[in-house]
């Protein structure tokens, strides 16, 4: 898989801050840098937002590949418009992607529509696990595939909707200009790194149905001085249930249906994900997870305070219809809107294929924990103490790597018997 989150060495100081706020554990600082598992990074961008250093970042395509294609299509997440200050109305920003060189615009948020009628359909059938989960977010996708293997069943099969509105845009292009698939160009403008790995490595998919990912900062820099005021083409195909995605319970208001939750921001949607594998929530039929805070609008690419752009996305849509996109009845059992495969369960907290070696090792981890402090203090380069004895039997690290295990070596060295002075002063135990 090539992730978009990666790690800039040179900036790196190997503080440990983003150890702590990896949802997967997928980063260790070893000799003074951090390092990435790439098996375990599920591209939520959360060591984005807390490295202070700007040690992480997030790649994503130049906006030079347009001149890759003879017709170019943007497709800009509902959450653009909330990066605005004293936006009138969305047709704005719609209008200024013409300007800054794209040769057509097609609305996430119409995709967005569609699928929220499919999956009302998908509700009434119950032809799922329950609940089912959205699979909008890929990192909570991703995060359910490596941490919650179990729940991988209860995700929906539907695409996501910037896919839909790939699919429909480029047809709509091919039989409007004569143009062939190759010929255009669609480039999805992401508010995160984990839509723009989503692109480029699809796990429901066998081929990627988008041409690139531009960040929503580079475009929201670019459209400053291109959006007008006045008379234009009006090109909103959307209405308040699609644009309303880009919020944190705007996926489940669309479906007007009874018992659904709707939860953002990492941490609390690995609680409730805990809570659903321990037999909660029995009577929640829908579940829409967003990794960020308050929903797309939270993302590390971004530019505006996430409650800001909430206010300004929930002004913009009070005027608009409900919905705009209705689906026919044939639609509905469309296979193009289904994944061409099934989500697989990751397997990168297996410790082994065989059970019993699996078993030995499991109780090597359990031992080597005793034997640690337990503070999960983070000096030893790993989140936790639990982590560390995991990293120890696999062998790729030591046991000396615990400042507190090393002190005891240092009491057999030290003449005082005293090796408080080999620790930092919060964990010093004598005067």
């Amino acid at each position: 898989m090539e992730h978009a989150v990666t790690l800039v060495k040179e900036k790196c100081k190997g503080c440990t801050t983003c150890i702590k706020q990896c949802p997967t554990e997928a980063i260790r600082v070893r000799r003074g840098t951090a390092i990435i598992i790439d098996n375990k990074c599920i591209d939520c961008g959360q060591c984005i937002k807390v490295c202070h250093n700007h040690a992480k970042k997030a790649v994503y395509d130049s906006m030079e590949r347009l001149n890759d294609f003879k017709y170019t299509i943007a497709l800009p997440a509902p959450s653009l418009y909330g990066q605005f200050r004293n936006l009138e109305n969305i047709n704005q920003v719609l209008a200024g992607l013409l300007h800054i060189g794209f040769d057509h615009v097609y609305e996430v948020s119409k995709g967005a529509e569609i699928i929220s009628e499919l999956t009302r359909h998908e509700i009434a059938e119950a032809s799922f696990e329950m609940p089912l989960i959205s699979s909008a977010c890929p990192a909570v996708v991703r995060l359910i595939r490596t941490r919650f293997p179990r729940l991988v069943g209860n995700i929906s099969r539907y695409i996501a909707p910037m896919e839909i509105a790939a699919i429909h845009a480029r047809e709509e292009a091919m039989e409007q200009t004569g143009l062939t698939y190759e010929q255009i160009g669609i480039f999805f403008i992401t508010p995160c790194p984990a839509k723009v790995t989503a692109i480029r490595s699809p796990g429901h998919l066998h081929k990627t149905v988008i041409d690139g990912a531009f960040s929503m900062t580079e475009v929201y820099k670019k459209l400053l001085g291109k959006m007008r005021r006045g008379e234009q083409p009006n090109l909103v195909q959307s209405g308040m249930t699609g644009v309303g995605w880009a919020l944190s319970g705007g996926e489940s208001s669309a479906l007007d249906i009874e018992y659904h939750l709707s939860v953002d921001g990492i941490e609390n949607v690995i609680n409730v994900l805990e809570d659903i594998e321990d037999g909660k929530l029995r009577n929640t039929r829908f579940l829409e997870l967003g990794a960020c805070n308050q929903g797309c609008v939270g993302g590390c690419l971004t530019v505006e305070n996430p409650y800001v752009a909430k206010a300004r996305i929930r002004r913009l849509i009070k005027h608009l219809p409900l919905s705009i996109n209705k689906l026919e009845p044939s639609d509905l059992q469309n296979e193009a809107f289904l994944a061409d495969k099934l989500f697989e369960e990751s397997s990168v907290w297996q410790l082994s294929e065989d059970r019993t070696v699996a078993m030995e090792l499991y109780k090597k981890i359990s031992d080597l924990i005793e034997l640690f402090p337990g503070l999960d203090c983070g000096a030893c380069g790993t989140p936790c103490c639990r982590a560390l004895a995991e990293d120890v039997v696999l062998g790729f690290a030591s046991e000396d790597d615990c400042i507190f295990r090393m002190r005891e070596r240092m009491q057999v060295f030290s003449e005082t018997g005293n090796a408080d002075e080999y620790l930092p002063p919060p964990f010093r135990k004598g005067k």
